[in-house]
């Protein structure tokens, strides 16, 4: 990829103070949506028992959020391009919030699963929208650094509901968790609607002069088509699913029952993949916006550390691994987000700003189908082998494998395609009249 740091554009927005505090009040809706998202981790065990289900229907409730959360990537996208990112975050807060207070309030199997569809459906419309709040208000230069701060935010939000949440469940029950957590919804959705602006003035995009499918299409096929779209998406798939699996659902059943540690053991291990995620985080940000370069090898050494370290895991003679090995584990897989969101860098650039939402949505959409794949073939393989915690992970070798030959094949089309689009910004800057 194009190496060097990264150029300003003619008109770049400013940035400043009040970017800063229009930002943080859409990174806030895209943290609490976190903390909703990520509860099930924390609460799978006490789910199987309240529901009365096994493995593969466990994997079902993560598997349904991540189906519809991948599922509307493309349409939300396609909405935050049409109506702008205040609207669209407006309508996921009231979805995902009413998805958790159903989930509070959930009797039975059937009831608890809507809930968690309703509450994937407005997840999906959150960090798109950040993500497009990010260029919109931040010069170009800095939309690497702003991305990974965006995720850093939400990984807190996973350290809420591991820190937090998973305190309160087992304090106050189930109901009162729940449903106390979701007045923290209600709190973003007043300060979206009071503060949030889409745009700075003098910023105001072009106006959507085109509705209908044909142009849907159109947009959705101009996005595909760009390499560094499918090569966004293939590192975002590639990257993110090991630790989002491990945080969603498996992650505190595996150190628990596989490996013998108690809940408070296992949910400091899984506030370890949170905070390393945080840490790693700013690091790649900063490396990313300096040097373009480090792209690729950041998201394949990501992959690749993360493969080694989950076969020597699995593969460790004794019948439990030593502390130090599940460390270093989490450790790594804190990497895997941060690395994740290195696609969004792929896909920015390779896109123009009418595309942004729509190249995001499709880049978005790859880690979770993979988390999606991989949940289920986690539950259905523990359930075949009567808990075999080392053969169900094994899936995770598969994902990756497929994911890093599609990064290999896309890595030299998308980087002469960069090249040129760099080399023909350059030339219309060198042409605008003074």
């Amino acid at each position: 990829m194009s190496s060097g740091r990264a150029v300003s554009l003619p008109g770049d927005p400013p940035g400043g103070r009040r970017a800063v505090a229009v930002w943080g009040i859409g990174v806030s809706v895209y943290f609490v949506a976190v903390i909703f998202r990520t509860s099930l981790g924390v609460a799978g065990l006490d789910a199987a028992e309240r529901f009365h289900v096994n493995a593969s229907a466990l994997s079902t409730f993560s598997i349904l959020q991540l189906l519809v959360y991948a599922g509307m990537q493309i349409p939300v996208g396609l909405l935050v391009d049409r109506l702008g990112t205040k609207k669209v975050l407006a309508i996921g807060v009231v979805l995902f919030t009413a998805g958790q207070l159903g989930f509070a309030f959930s009797s039975s199997y059937g009831m608890a699963l809507a809930s968690r569809a309703l509450l994937g459906c407005g997840d999906a419309m959150t960090f798109i929208s950040v993500l497009r709040l990010g260029t919109r208000w931040f010069p170009a230069r800095r939309s690497p650094m702003v991305a990974q701060l965006s995720g850093l935010v939400g990984m807190a939000g996973n350290l809420v509901s591991t820190l937090v949440l998973a305190r309160l469940l087992h304090g106050v029950g189930w109901t009162a968790a729940f449903a106390g957590s979701a007045a923290a919804g209600v709190v973003v959705l007043v300060l979206l609607l009071l503060f949030l602006k889409d745009h700075p003035e003098g910023h105001e995009p072009e106006p959507f002069p085109h509705y209908g499918s044909a142009f849907v299409r159109r947009q959705i096929a101009a996005s595909w088509r760009e390499p560094g779209t499918r090569l966004g998406m293939w590192v975002h798939f590639t990257t993110q699913f090991p630790a989002m699996v491990f945080l969603l659902l498996w992650g505190l059943p595996f150190l628990v029952r596989a490996e013998g540690l108690s809940r408070a053991t296992a949910g400091e291990l899984l506030t370890l993949v949170v905070l390393s995620n945080m840490v790693v985080g700013l690091v790649y940000g900063q490396v990313v916006a300096r040097h373009h370069a480090a792209r690729l090898p950041l998201a394949l050494g990501t992959a690749g550390a993360t493969a080694v370290v989950w076969a020597l895991t699995l593969a460790y003679p004794a019948d439990r691994a030593p502390m130090w090995m599940l460390i270093v584990l989490c450790t790594v897989l804190g990497a895997c987000g941060p690395a994740s969101m290195i696609g969004f860098d792929f896909a920015r650039p390779a896109n123009p700003p009418e595309r942004q939402g729509t190249a995001s949505g499709i880049t978005n959409m790859g880690g979770f189908v993979a988390s999606m794949t991989t949940l289920f073939a986690i539950g259905v393989l523990l359930d075949a082998t009567g808990d075999d915690y080392g053969v169900a992970f094994s899936a995770v070798f598969v994902l990756q494998a497929l994911g890093v030959s599609q990064i290999l094949r896309l890595r030299k089309q998308a980087a002469r395609r960069e090249r040129e689009r760099l080399v023909a910004s350059r030339v219309e800057t060198v042409h605008v009249p003074a």
